[in-house]
């Protein structure tokens, strides 16, 4: 891919970088925007899904709930830039595909 060092860097960024969330929770929300199920924990999953899907539908009332429920501001930008990243990332790999001709999954 032509621009793959910079979708590797992003990766990186994203996930590998100190945080306040651990990196593999911050790779599994990646994925899991990206369309992999596995690895989020149960209350964050309808958060992820709504930023990876419709992210205008987020309400204050959404990250309220999450901080009550133990997640710090830190936690949870983290896991929005997830969630945004790796719905990006599955885009742009399903709009690729789709030039080459590809049948979508």
């Amino acid at each position: 891919m032509r621009y793959e060092s910079f979708r590797k860097r992003l990766h990186d960024a994203v996930v590998n970088t100190p945080g306040d969330t651990p990196a593999e929770l911050r790779q599994a929300v990646l994925e899991r925007a990206g369309g992999v199920r596995d690895g989020v924990p149960p209350e964050l999953q309808p958060y992820v899904d709504t930023v990876a899907r419709h992210a205008y539908k987020v309400t204050d009332s959404d990250v309220q709930a999450l901080q009550r429920s133990g997640h710090s501001d830190d936690a949870l930008f983290e896991i929005t830039v997830a969630a945004a990243v790796g719905a990006a990332l599955h885009r742009l790999d399903r709009g690729l595909a789709a030039l080459r001709g590809e049948e979508p999954d």
